[in-house]
């Protein structure tokens, strides 16, 4: 009994590593577009809460170091 489970364990923790290195390898290999499109996309997100918070709560809400943030982006 304690074969099995020790067996067991052995095999989830050899999948769990495997999985995880291939998430990692997968990141690896993006292309320069790939890597320009996901900056894009975290920009535009970061940009769209800025917004969303000047929209709440105004413009006065941001400090300094996000109205530069925000500057950069709309460029």
């Amino acid at each position: 009994m304690a074969v099995v489970i020790v067996i067991l364990l052995v095999g989830l923790f050899i999948y769990y590593f495997s999985k995880k290195s291939s998430v990692k390898s997968e990141q690896k290999h993006l292309t320069i577009d790939d890597k320009y499109n996901e900056e894009r996309v975290n920009n535009e997100k970061e940009l769209n809460r800025l917004l969303e918070k000047i929209n709440k709560k105004g413009i006065d809400s941001l400090s300094k170091k996000e109205r530069n943030r925000l500057d950069k982006l709309s460029k």
